[in-house]
């Protein structure tokens, strides 16, 4: 049997090194290591990208959109890795293929981060990524990262 796992707030920051404003991810409701995982970013109107996009009717941007979902993939990798990320390691955004934005997302709107994993092949771990609100999608792409030790 496949264990499940749940994580608040507390436990994503052990995983993720963002913090606020870029922290995207509020809840993982859901993940099977080396399979999948759901995540929920609660979106609101004290976003700080809304008062310059767009004031008269604030509409999430699809490239946060999209670093919610490499967030959330890359939460998928470490816990199936079994790793914490220490100080010199971390998971970079790689690449993006397929994307399609399919409706606009705002303030009120819980988006929910759908991410499953492809392959990880030579270090570079792919997903297939969704994102919907209310059940309408409103982003799907293929996401790429990759696990580097800082060698600064």
């Amino acid at each position: 049997m496949t264990e499940t796992v749940a994580m608040e707030i507390n436990e994503i920051m052990d995983y993720l090194p963002h913090r606020y404003p870029f922290l995207l991810v509020d809840r993982v409701i859901e993940c099977v290591p080396g399979e999948s995982l759901r995540a929920v970013k609660n979106v609101t109107v004290n976003e700080p990208f809304f008062p310059g996009h767009f004031p008269h009717r604030p509409v999430m941007p699809g490239v946060m959109m999209l670093e919610a979902l490499a967030q959330a993939s890359g939460l998928l990798a470490f816990l199936t890795e079994g790793i914490k990320p220490g100080p010199d390691t971390a998971l970079y955004f790689v690449g993006i293929d397929k994307t399609r934005f399919r409706r606009p997302v705002g303030p009120g709107d819980q988006l929910i981060l759908d991410t499953r994993l492809d392959r990880n092949r030579r270090g570079i771990w792919c997903f297939d990524a969704s994102a919907a609100v209310d059940g309408e999608i409103a982003v799907t792409s293929r996401i790429m990262v990759a696990l580097k030790a800082d060698d600064r």
